[in-house]
């Protein structure tokens, strides 16, 4: 009755069989009982199995206190415990794939990361951790990618096309068997020429160009994605001519081929590219969105997730939602907020009626700031924070701007700045103060409440495109 108040580690399912038939009085059958039920982690049959261990092991002259620390750490053993055969085997697994990570790692995370091609949450684990190995993936590319994830050195691999959402192995295997048989692909007009376009449809390259597999042609994505439509009714003209071989044709010495010139539309910014790109892959690849927004919210979020703990209260926080699940509770439906700055990731609890409030700004991929209360998890060890206020960034910059101050270095145009400002009025928008100079002299002029308003991306984008990128700042309290 006198056991050490610690007890090591269960290693195997027998042990638990032991402990139970020993010390609990079990028989070999019951002990097995036991064991399932663990399994199986059923709480009633847990907690009917657990008022018998005790009486077994008081009956025995055990304490009480003694008994149930034991069931409790055969409950704990129950969450990864397995018998002893299967323990030993995966034993042996565990040290060899260990082996090969710590000696071959890029060929190894490479098969890996092969291995979940169509399981994309799954690939975005192996991902991170090929990269926390020192691991480099290189883009994926049409004129050097597989199927599969490739090892290209010790410290590099290349991405697989198969892991592009909407390709498929027939479409890898037709483009890479194309540039096999006439070198590599030009331009995206080449490649539309050279492969079977049953087969390789136009959703695959869209892809594919989001993906940035083109990107060694021109790294103006937004052009290529606008112009696939084009390149494909190129090649099938093209396609088309060469069979007819018209009189026509012969007479002038050939058609001339349209020439291949990519659509003129703007690029995309950060933001936006990393959306497509996480259309694309399942996850953000190139960057972070928010990289995007990080200079400015320098002014006002003073620390990163990864910093965030119970000792500061409440805490401003920032971050682009991942993803969003809801719950059914009694009160209505609340939501939990994966979010991440490019570092870190935290997990927020939105509860109904914030929830319902802001519903129009709780969308994945959407920058999110939160004004929250952060308490420490006993479950997982982390800390769980609770959403007090949510604003999105036209909002943060309202809620902690001081004022809106536009430089001008020759005089104003007071109507079409009039123009500009009305559409964003608001008395509880930001103040708006002019400041002008000239050679001889120079004033700030501040307007009055009546012309107060919410900085608004429109707004801020229309007055910079019209008096200069350095003429329009935003100063925070």
């Amino acid at each position: 009755a006198s056991l050490a108040p610690t007890y090591g580690v269960i290693v195997y399912q027998e042990q638990v069989m032991q402990i139970s038939q020993i010390i609990g009085g079990y028989t070999l059958g019951g002990a097995d009982l036991l064991r399932r039920a663990m399994g199986k982690k059923k709480q009633e049959e847990m907690d009917k199995h657990r008022s018998l261990f005790v009486a077994g092991a008081i009956k025995k002259d055990y304490p009480e206190k003694l008994a149930n620390s034991l069931f409790d750490l055969m409950a704990k053993f129950a969450e990864y415990g397995f018998n002893k055969s299967h323990t030993a085997a995966y034993a042996v697994i565990s040290y060899q794939t260990a082996w090969l990570k710590a000696h071959h790692t890029s060929a190894f995370m490479a098969a890996t990361l092969s291995s979940e091609l169509d399981n994309t949450d799954q690939l975005k684990v192996f991902y991170e951790d090929t990269l926390a190995n020192k691991v480099q993936v290189l883009a994926p590319d049409v004129n050097v990618s597989g199927y599969r994830f490739e090892p290209v050195s010790r410290t590099e691999i290349r991405y697989g096309l198969g892991a592009v959402k909407g390709t498929g192995e027939a479409a890898i295997g037709v483009i890479v068997a194309a540039r096999e048989k006439d070198g590599p692909f030009t331009s995206l007009f080449d490649f539309c020429r050279r492969v079977d376009k049953r087969i390789v449809n136009r959703r695959v390259i869209e892809s594919l160009v989001r993906a940035g597999a083109f990107d060694p042609f021109s790294d103006h994505r937004a052009s290529q994605l606008a112009s696939v439509g084009v390149a494909m009714e190129a090649a099938e003209q093209e396609s088309r001519d060469a069979l007819q071989n018209s009189l026509f044709d012969a007479m002038e010495g050939g058609a001339g081929s349209r020439p291949d010139v990519l659509a003129e539309v703007p690029r995309w910014q950060l933001a936006e590219q990393l959306m497509h790109e996480k259309k694309a892959l399942g996850f953000y690849f190139s960057g972070h969105p928010y990289d995007a927004y990080r200079e400015e919210l320098s002014g006002f979020i003073k620390i990163r997730l990864s910093d965030i703990s119970p000792q500061q209260q409440p805490v401003w926080m920032a971050g682009v939602i991942y993803a969003i699940r809801t719950q059914m509770t009694r009160r209505g439906k609340m939501a939990f907020v994966a979010l991440e700055d490019g570092v870190s990731r935290i997990e927020i609890s939105v509860f109904s009626e914030l929830f319902d409030a802001h519903k129009d700004i709780l969308k994945e991929d959407q920058l999110l700031i939160v004004r929250g209360k952060v308490s420490k998890d006993d479950y997982s060890g982390g800390f769980r924070v609770i959403a007090e206020s949510l604003l999105d960034l036209a909002g943060a910059r309202t809620h902690f701007a001081r004022l809106l101050r536009l430089s001008c270095k020759q005089p104003v145009n007071g109507e079409k700045l009039r123009e500009m400002l009305s559409g964003y009025r608001d008395e509880t928008g930001c103040r708006v103060r002019i400041g002008y100079r000239n050679g001889a002299a120079g004033c700030d002029l501040e307007l009055g409440d009546g012309w107060r308003v919410k900085l608004k991306d429109n707004l801020l984008v229309s007055l910079t495109d019209w008096l200069g990128g350095e003429a329009v700042s935003i100063q925070y309290q």
